[in-house]
């Protein structure tokens, strides 16, 4: 063994040969070019050792180190020299010195924790601090005790040296200088107002000002920062060439770094140069301070890269690399204050990172408990904890309390034999248990080596658009075609691509197309034309050509763990393969806040992640412009915010099938299916938090047996929601029915059995196994049908004695019909109370008045009602109202007078009666009753409902039609319509169609004809009659109007042109109606001719006197409207809003309407004159005493007001001849106040009026 002389570590060379021949631990400090790296493994050897493990922290450097230590030594590399890195290994049992990187060591503990192939080990580089640093370096104190031959060397730059001594119980330390040069530091910090670049450009500028010579190095903390900054050094305009360095530049890019050349250059690195390269020639270096430190959350499980202060090692190793070749100057972006306050020493990995990978190492090698396992830095336990949860996430380790010690489980002892990241493992056992390992293996090596597809700074638009055609869409060429018509749809717009490219496998399909793309290529091409497309088609070859050697490496490793490395599957089992590794990177999208306005850039889908993260697709996937509802992504790396890279699109039930270990599962709002008679909840699943289920019907019962019996019970069987032919419930609800109906009727439903102590009847019986339909239905076979739990008449009511039936009959018998009533206990609802069915055809000939008794169980409630409803001044008369409802009963009873009559006026004469105070029906307030005392009557045609109320007469007159209608078509050929001469020949007075319903036929007025129908009422069936009568008289003889108009004056032609008819033609076709109506009632009633020969005769003597007597109707008209001028002209002149306008405006256009000529009866027709005279004289006495007029106005207006409550309480349609007559009453009223020198036709005051309307209310 030589040492190079011209390192400085030659000359401590036999003092460490020493050291390590008396100690076990040796810590070895030197600057990089020290040669510590290549000149120990040799110095080992001097001192008598025999095989040599050396450890690298990067592959890289591991096969170069052995490289240069197999030339120095003149072997061939992979004999006494060899490496070994992540499936590649070149060594032979005659290797004495194996360079290796420290995970390669890990893995050998799986199988060796001994390491008892080496008896000495190096670790080196040391003051990187890396993960698999502080692990070997605490595995390696618990292990020297247990081999007193083995030696360890650390290795560090001179940095925090004492710590490594310290661990390892006060080892002897040698420090070796490095070559370096006197560095001057010089600070400046940034100004207000400046940003970083601006202070980037500021030094270079200060350092080409003063030197005109010496490459310049730019430390920055990311590839945006390194773009910006080369921008601005460029605008300096020095003749500067600027070359980024960052770890994703592709290779030549790199490699351009350590060429020759003959410009100044300017180097702008991320802390890749800090350490890990050296870049030759550089004199000056500026340092912004920061960079982006690889971070892990364990609150939200992300590694995060934010921008950091470096430490002042950091910072001074910086500064070292100007230091070189000579003198050299370091220029900080930040004060000297602020570099005194940074932490002395970076943050240890073990710190900052997730330590899965090392619990499950221990846990394989039984290495003990996390926590006491002496760690050069103890991590906290807060992270111990979150490697536990990512093990536990990745089914590795059986559930353990507080104390337990962590077990694998048979999962987890495979992935402690894998070569791969944890996670990484779990997707290749996954793919196995799903016949995809071969597609999965590519994918999980693809996504281990770094990126293929490059991105050069000048020509990343032509690579994207080259690497599109991974994603399905091929990149645009040149043509010389015409373009295509565009397509437009409402979704996409006017596009010139006919579809989206939709990847089912979403960025993973994407880099598989790239795989297959590459080895079909390979295939095609030669080996140098391979290469020459890959680098013009931006494909990492070297790249391309690892991935495939860990494709064979992977493939290997599963064979050794008996996993069938066949098999492609399909892409739901590709990607569930895929997604058991990330269950922690699942995110769901937020809900669209809204459109996005014309013109502005759509925000970026958000992504609801685990623990509350909250992340966006990275724009360069294949999914950015997509929003699936729920993705997996293979990373989640927070800079500017936490973006997804490497995206998929994934199926709930997918997580569903490998995260049912760690779903939480909530199930909510239970309640009883009728479809399935089970008792179903809202199951909700979510995965750390983001809901992968909401909402999902599922069994209660499963999860909550003794609850879901409950709510079956309940729901089911007592609340009766369950549809079944099941006879144990069929009979149950049957007794109840019945019950129901009968304590519905009396009102009285606190009688029925409560729905708690029929729970506890089927709960004290039902075994706790039932807990749906089914498992009663086999409960039920399994019992003699004496055992089931059937509900008895007795057991369904409280007091059964209390029960009264004849109360509550079942139909209301009036006359030869019974109509069926129906009782519903249901307070405030429409159907409350006794509901009577009434068929269609008999709604008219039935009395409300008998209805208005109500059924014997609630008549004395009813009297208590009206009895409460009577004025203040009355009902202190009879206190308690429910004794003197009583008594009166008993007063009608004992004189036969219930059910005669009108009840509120048989009950006002009772009252009267038993204590003397008169009580009228109208004093009481039936609007005031609760509405279960009034009847509601539902009428039917056909068993279908036609409509339902409270007002039977009200009903009847709005369903007149109908039930004309109905009758007539029962009536058949007795009906008629279209006739315009009498050929009906006798009609009766009555007839009988369908069952048992009186009719009553008619003569219908039709305007142009007569028709002949059947009515339900002999009032309503006269007045029908005698109108068809009149118009039939119209029809059958000659007009006269031609010879009434020859035999007009002028003056009457003038008021005849102004009525309130449309035409004069009009208005003497109603004349002339009017005259035949007079003289046929002059031969009799109209509703009696019923004949043919009647007819002939009324005919006979209207056609002898129908010109004369239509000639003194129009006289009587032509003198009203005269008048009707008179008075319109002399309102004019009162203002609109006069009271005495109003009022005779009101009152003469109720007097004058188009066809009041016939619509207005004998005798008042022939007032009509006066009555408008009388208008116009009261306007000429009210212009010059208005106040006399307002106190006589206030007569008009009282008996008016009452008359109108009259008519208010009439049915709707023609009001009858006694109602009608009062306003004619009311009319000479007001010639007797305003006119009184036209004297009245008839006596009149408000007495006689008032009187007449009692009359008739009565």
């Amino acid at each position: 063994m030589r040492i190079d002389p011209s390192l400085p570590i030659a000359a401590e060379a036999e003092r460490i040969a020493g050291l390590i021949r008396d100690h076990q631990v040796v810590v070895v400090a030197g600057e990089t070019g020290s040669g510590k790296t290549t000149q120990l493994p040799k110095i080992c050897l001097m001192a008598g050792r025999e095989r040599v493990a050396h450890t690298q922290p990067r592959r890289i450097a591991a096969r170069t180190v052995a490289q240069r230590i197999a030339q120095e030594v003149g072997v061939e590399l992979g004999d006494f020299v060899g490496y070994q890195v992540r499936f590649t290994r070149k060594v032979t049992a005659a290797t004495r010195i194996k360079v290796m990187t420290d995970g390669i060591l890990l893995s050998e503990l799986t199988h060796d924790r001994n390491l008892s192939r080496y008896d000495t080990i190096i670790i080196d580089e040391a003051h990187e601090r890396s993960l698999n640093i502080d692990f070997l370096l605490g595995y390696l104190k618990q292990l020297l005790p247990r081999r007193p031959d083995l030696r360890v060397v650390v290795t560090s730059a001179t940095i925090d040296t004492a710590r490594f001594s310290e661990h390892f119980d006060g080892a002897p330390i040698v420090e070796v200088s490095g070559r370096t040069y006197p560095v001057e530091t010089r600070y400046r910090p940034l100004d207000d107002g400046q940003d970083e670049i601006d202070g980037i450009a500021a030094a270079v500028e200060e350092i080409v000002t003063e030197s005109a010579t010496g490459d310049i190095l730019v430390f920055l903390s990311g590839e945006r920062e390194i773009r910006d900054a080369a921008e601005a050094v460029e605008g300096l305009g020095a003749g500067l060439e600027v070359l980024p360095l960052f770890a994703r530049l592709s290779a030549a890019e790199q490699q351009r770094v350590f060429q020759p050349h003959g410009t100044r250059r300017v180097v702008l690195a991320t802390n890749v140069a800090e350490t890990s390269i050296t870049v030759p020639g550089i004199r000056y270096v500026v340092d912004a301070g920061t960079a982006r430190i690889s971070r892990y959350s364990a609150r939200t499980k992300v590694q995060r890269l934010p921008i950091e202060p470096i430490s002042q090692a950091s910072a001074n190793q910086r500064a070292g690399r100007c230091g070189r070749i000579g003198p050299g100057v370091a220029i900080r972006l930040y004060s000297e204050d602020d570099f005194e306050s940074r932490p002395l020493y970076s943050e240890p990995e073990i710190l900052r990172t997730n330590l899965a990978t090392v619990i499950l190492l221990m846990a394989q090698a039984g290495l003990g408990e996390v926590e006491k396992f002496p760690f050069v830095e103890a991590p906290v336990v807060s992270q111990i904890n979150d490697g536990v949860r990512v093990l536990t996430e990745l089914g590795a380790v059986h559930p353990r309390k507080r104390h337990d010690q962590l077990r694998l489980t048979r999962t987890g002892r495979m992935l402690a034999r894998m070569p791969v990241d944890p996670r990484l493992g779990r997707m290749l056992i996954e793919g196995a248990r799903r016949r995809t390992l071969e597609t999965v293996i590519v994918l999980v090596a693809g996504l281990t080596v770094p990126d293929i597809r490059e991105r050069p700074s000048e020509f990343q638009a032509q690579a994207d658009e080259l690497h599109r055609r991974f994603w399905g869409v091929e990149p645009a060429t040149p043509t010389s075609e015409p373009d295509q018509p565009k397509r437009h749809t409402a979704h996409t717009g006017t596009r010139k691509e006919t579809a989206k490219p939709v990847l089912e496998g979403g960025d993973f399909e994407a880099l598989l197309n790239v795989w297959n793309y590459l080895r079909r290529r390979r295939r095609e091409l030669s080996g140098n034309a391979f290469r020459k497309m890959c680098r013009a088609e931006y494909l990492n070859f070297v790249r391309f050509r690892e991935w495939e050697d860990l494709v064979s490496q992977l493939k290997e490793a599963c064979r050794e763990l008996d996993l069938d490395t066949r098999g492609r599957g399909d892409w739901p089992d590709v990607l569930t393969s895929i997604l058991s590794g990330l269950l922690s990177n699942v995110g769901l999208a937020e809900p669209d806040k809204g459109k996005t306005a014309p013109g502005k850039r759509r925000p970026l889908t958000e992504y609801q992640g685990a623990r509350g993260a909250r992340f966006a697709i990275q724009p360069g996937s294949a999914l950015a412009k997509r929003t699936p509802p729920l993705v997996m992504a293979f990373e989640l790396v927070e800079t500017s915010r936490l973006w997804a890279r490497t995206v998929a699109e994934i199926k709930a039930e997918w997580v569903e099938q490998v995260a049912g270990h760690v779903l939480t599962r909530t199930l909510s709002e239970p309640s009883f299916s009728p479809r399935s008679a089970t008792v179903v909840a809202s199951e909700r699943l979510t995965l750390f938090g983001v809901p992968i289920v909401a909402g999902r019907r599922t069994s209660y019962a499963a999860d909550h047996p003794k609850e879901a019996r409950e709510i079956f019970i309940r729901s089911a069987l007592v609340e009766g929601e369950w549809e079944t032919r099941l006879d144990l419930v069929v009979k149950n609800r049957a007794v109840l029915a019945d019950a129901a109906k009968l304590t519905d009727r009396m009102r009285r439903p606190d009688l029925l059995i409560s729905d708690d102590d029929l729970y506890a009847f089927y709960d004290e019986r039902i075994p706790p196994e039932v807990v749906s339909g089914a498992t009663l239905d086999k409960w039920l076979r399994s019992l003699p049908r004496e055992q089931w739990p059937l509900l008895t008449p007795s057991g369904a009511v409280v007091d059964a004695s209390a029960l009264r039936r004849s109360d509550f009959p079942d139909t209301w018998t009036t006359g030869a019909h019974r109509l069926p009533l129906r009782y519903v206990f249901d307070p405030g609802a429409g159907s409350d109370g006794v509901t009577v069915t009434v068929r269609l055809e008999l709604l008219g000939q039935l009395d409300g008045a008998t209805f208005s008794w109500q059924v014997p169980g609630l008549r004395r409630e009813l009297a208590t009602g009206l009895i409460r409803s009577l004025p203040k001044t009355l009902r202190t008369s009879f206190v308690p109202a429910p004794d003197f409802a009583g008594r009166a009963l008993a007063w009608l009873d004992d004189r036969g007078e219930e059910g005669q009559g009108d009840f509120p006026t048989a009950l006002a004469r009772a009252l009267t009666a038993l204590t003397g105070t008169v009580v009228e029906a109208s004093d009481f307030r039936r609007d005031a009753l609760d509405s279960h005392l009034r009847p509601t009557f539902l009428v039917v045609d056909n068993g279908r409902e036609v409509a339902r109320g409270d007002d039977l007469d009200a009903l009847a007159e709005r369903l007149s039609p109908k039930v004309a209608a109905k009758l007539t078509r029962s009536a058949g050929d007795r009906a008629a319509t279209g006739q315009k001469a009498w050929t009906f020949g006798d009609i009766p007075r009555q007839t009988t169609v369908g069952r048992g319903v009186v009719g009553y036929p008619a003569l219908v007025d039709e305007g142009g004809s007569v028709g002949l129908q059947v009515f339900d009422g002999a009032a309503k069936a006269d007045l029908s009659h005698g109108r068809g009568v009149r118009r039939l008289l119209t029809l059958t003889n000659p007009d006269p109007t031609r010879w009434v108009v020859g035999h007009l004056g002028r003056t009457e032609k003038l008021s005849l042109a102004d009525s309130p008819y449309p035409t004069v033609p009009e208005l003497l076709a109603d004349a002339w109606l009017k005259a035949g109506e007079q003289l046929a009632v002059e031969q009799g009633p109209l509703a009696e001719v019923r004949s043919q020969a009647d007819y002939e005769k009324v005919a006979l003597a209207v056609r002898q006197e129908c010109p004369g007597r239509t000639r003194d109707v129009v006289a009587v008209v032509a003198k009203a409207l005269a008048q009707l001028t008179q008075a319109r002209l002399l309102l004019a002149g009162f203002p609109a809003d006069s009271p005495v306008r109003r009022d005779v405006t009101t009152q003469l256009d109720n007097l004058f309407f188009n066809r009041f000529i016939s619509a207005t009866p004998d005798p008042w027709f022939g007032h009509l004159p006066r009555y408008a005279q009388a208008a116009a004289l009261r306007l000429q006495a009210a212009a010059a005493a208005p106040d006399r007029d307002a106190k006589l106005q206030e007569q008009i207006d009282e008996v008016e007001d009452e008359y109108a409550a009259l008519v208010d309480a009439q049915p709707p349609g023609p009001l009858a001849p006694a109602v009608e007559e009062i306003a004619f009453l009311i009319e000479e009223f007001r010639v007797s106040l305003f006119a009184q020198q036209l004297r009245t036709a008839v006596p009149v005051s408000a007495k006689r009026i008032r009187q007449a309307i009692r009359a008739v209310s009565r």
